[in-house]
């Protein structure tokens, strides 16, 4: 409450709709604290969810409208008599809601939180539909957010730097490029790249993206980004085999095996011989049962 009410504040939001009395975050949370006490060994009592809408129907609804929808989502995800408070912000180029709500209702039941992932994409898809919004297409390559980018994104309303990514990779890769390209390309859109390549042979075994200061490895941001799956999308160093076409730059330190078969007969039959004259030298040096027999005797006295 205290983050929305602070954007309140810069005249970056406004409280779209709320039922609670109070205008202060103190009064507000006293408001949910005394609904609460129901269930005091409650551990997550406060339901908090960021409802962005695409950049192309930013304009798309009204104040009544955007109010209307978050009070459908909440009835839909169960909060049907709970306090709530809606803010809308305009800090970035989309409109988004915050939607704080009391998990405990008035009658001190709580609204389960089980698969409430799962069940707020169903809602949300239906609430598309009845809005008249743009309908997400659910891409292939998104993957199921970490807890960490989910808080951030609510945080900011920002979209999650990896989806960013996993975006910038997918425009690049469907344009049949050269490694080489591929990469510069990459360099061009803020991404840096680094190959795993065997020194000797010129084997790629991995690739990993340096976006936003943060490091991720290629099946990090997505299975489909992984070298694997990536070298078939693009012309790679080891479909022509020129292995020059990567810039020294590019190419990640990976201990490589020096030694060919070749080399290992070689080395093989250098130690064989080395033994061999090892064995003459241990003979020659070797005493005879003469010399050991004329050996003196010392006797120690104590």
């Amino acid at each position: 409450m205290k983050y929305n009410q602070n954007k309140v504040d810069k005249g970056e939001a406004i409280v779209l709709d709320t039922n609670l009395s109070s205008e202060s975050v103190i009064k507000q949370t006293k408001e949910f604290n005394i609904v609460r006490q129901q269930k005091p060994n409650l551990s997550k009592a406060v339901y908090h969810v960021s409802l962005n809408l695409p950049y192309e129907d930013s304009n798309k609804l009204s104040d009544e409208k955007f109010a209307s929808l978050a009070i459908d989502y909440l009835k839909g995800m169960g909060f049907d008599e709970n306090q709530y408070i809606v803010y809308k912000h305009f800090d970035v180029d989309h409109s988004h809601i915050h939607i704080v709500a009391n998990r405990v209702n008035f009658s001190g039941n709580v609204v389960s939180d089980s698969q409430d992932y799962k069940r707020s994409e169903s809602l949300i898809r239906k609430l598309e539909q009845k809005y008249n919004l743009s309908e997400l297409i659910r891409k292939q390559e998104s993957n199921v957010l970490s807890k960490g980018e989910i808080e951030k994104c609510l945080r900011t309303g920002d979209v999650p730097e990896r989806l960013e990514l996993q975006n910038i990779l997918l425009e690049i890769l469907n344009q049949n490029l050269l490694l080489k390209d591929f990469i510069d390309k990459l360099n061009l859109k803020g991404v840096n790249v680094k190959i795993n390549q065997s020194l000797t042979t010129g084997f790629i075994s991995g690739i990993s993206f340096e976006y936003k200061g943060t490091f991720y490895k290629g099946s990090k941001i997505h299975k489909n980004f992984s070298w694997n799956n990536i070298k078939t999308k693009i012309i790679t160093n080891e479909q022509n085999r020129n292995h020059s076409i990567i810039p020294k730059d590019y190419v990640g330190i990976r201990t490589a095996k020096t030694e060919t078969v070749g080399d290992e007969k070689r080395i093989s039959k250098i130690s064989r011989s080395h033994n061999n004259e090892s064995s003459e030298n241990i003979k020659q040096n070797r005493p005879t049962n003469e010399e050991i027999k004329n050996k003196p005797k010392f006797r120690f006295r104590r």
